[in-house]
């Protein structure tokens, strides 16, 4: 989402490290342009305003002028007062000492609402909870269906109950869940296509009965300034204790993402990044400002690799490359497992040194397909040719590119990339020590430690 306004401060910053010596003047004439990329980022025009204000009197002082790396010195403020600006620190949901630990989420249609509810499901249930999905949602149809039908992808319960008022639906779900011992209890309420007095009245009367420990707001990350207007009406209209922000993976300016913190006053806590269920994550404001940044969130992409791979998976694939028995099968294996990763263009967002070379969408798309057209080759094998690639010839190729939908030369290339792979592999077990580490690391993203 953050793409054309990352690309316009790498610019700046580029220029900025670039000069060798730093003056009142030039530092003033970056931060216009680092004011004018914020405006056209959808930021508001106040919070860009004071932005650019505190990044001003702390970047021309003495101290930063006269230092050895002033350029740096400056991208280091920018980087501190963006952090300030999002958040500062990660907000975290404290649990109820007293289970069940009840959760309101409130927000317009058309925001992500319900699925969001699913998504925290998924995500509490990640953290080891037993989450309770509750559908109070009443007016918009199938809405109580939908969360149903997510709620069995996951395997979690979800209590929802036609012709019934929320109010009661809610005492129910919470005796459902002191019997049952589900904690957190996730309340999808009711939303319109704008806040209407009618609406308002019913969260009010909700929020009294239920008096839920955290009332979160499901804010469209794509509606722009909209979104800032929206999450004020309902601060004081019901109030609500922090933010969750959907379809940071769209591709619209995104300031909103940049404005609502400082607008609201509300932390920023958990952000939306895909349609999928567990493509719900933590905000964190100091990972968001270096990915704004184009610094790249190293600490995100281990946690991701961390996600998909477990450590007896790594341990064996490290095994195999010690002792060069690494196949087509485990090629296949580490396939799927950057693909659960996320999208690449995700990945690759976190990755520091992609910055300035990260390729364009239709590139990403193609390479997308790479990885599902070498998958497809790889199923296409016998057991023996993915332990034996040796044994491949023309005719095996043939067959093998009939099998997979593809063509002999996609077969030759996924070939020809293994064969490097292996060879890349051999020159890393030649090393030792930490270099060693460090490259494999390097080259493996996916391996943990």
């Amino acid at each position: 989402m953050f793409e054309a306004l990352t690309q316009r401060l790498e610019a700046i910053f580029d220029r900025l490290r670039g000069a060798g010596r730093l003056t009142e003047e030039n530092i003033q004439e970056a931060l216009r342009e680092v004011r004018v990329a914020l405006l056209e980022g959808d930021v508001n025009f106040k919070v860009a305003r004071a932005f650019v204000e505190r990044v001003r009197e702390r970047a021309v002082g003495q101290e930063i002028l006269q230092s050895v790396t002033p350029g740096q010195q400056v991208v280091k403020v920018v980087h501190e007062e963006l952090v300030a600006l999002i958040g500062g620190a990660t907000h975290r949901l404290a649990m109820a000492p007293r289970p069940p630990t009840v959760i309101m989420v409130l927000g317009l249609q058309g925001s992500g609402k319900t699925t969001t509810v699913a998504k925290l499901g998924r995500y509490f249930q990640r953290e080891g909870f037993r989450p309770l999905l509750v559908a109070a949602d009443v007016y918009r149809p199938a809405a109580i269906e939908q969360l149903r039908v997510l709620g069995q992808d996951l395997g979690l319960p979800v209590h929802g109950a036609e012709g019934k008022a929320p109010v009661a639906i809610a005492r129910e779900a919470l005796d459902e869940a002191a019997a049952q011992g589900l904690t957190p209890v996730l309340l999808d309420t009711a939303g319109r296509l704008h806040i209407d007095e009618r609406m308002v009245e019913e969260l009010k009367v909700l929020r009294r009965e239920v008096k839920p420990h955290h009332v979160l707001l499901v804010v469209d990350a794509m509606s722009g300034q909209d979104a800032v207007t929206m999450a004020q009406r309902f601060q004081a209209d019901v109030g609500y204790d922090g933010v969750i922000l959907t379809k940071l993976d769209g591709d619209a300016r995104g300031g909103a993402a940049l404005s609502i913190r400082q607008v609201t006053g509300k932390p920023i806590v958990f952000c939306g990044v895909g349609e999928r269920t567990d493509a719900l994550e933590a905000f964190h404001p100091e990972r968001m400002a270096s990915r704004i940044l184009g610094m790249g969130d190293v600490v995100s992409l281990v946690e991701k690799a961390q996600a998909v791979v477990d450590q007896s998976t790594a341990e064996e694939l490290a095994r195999k490359i010690r002792e060069d028995s690494f196949t087509l099968e485990d090629f296949a294996e580490q396939l799927r497992q950057l693909r659960k990763m996320g999208p690449l263009d995700q990945v690759m967002d976190m990755i520091p040194f992609f910055k300035g070379a990260k390729p364009g969408a239709d590139e990403l798309d193609s390479e997308n397909r790479e990885l599902q057209r070498f998958e497809a080759i790889i199923g296409s094998m016998t057991p023996e040719e993915r332990r034996t690639p040796a044994v491949i010839n023309g005719d095996r190729r043939s067959r093998i590119a009939r099998g997979s939908g593809t063509s002999v030369q996609d077969v030759n290339r996924l070939l020809k990339q293994y064969a490097q792979l292996r060879k890349m592999m051999k020159g890393i077990r030649g090393m030792t020590g930490r270099s060693g580490a460090r490259q494999l690391r390097r080259t493996l993203p996916f391996l943990k430690g």
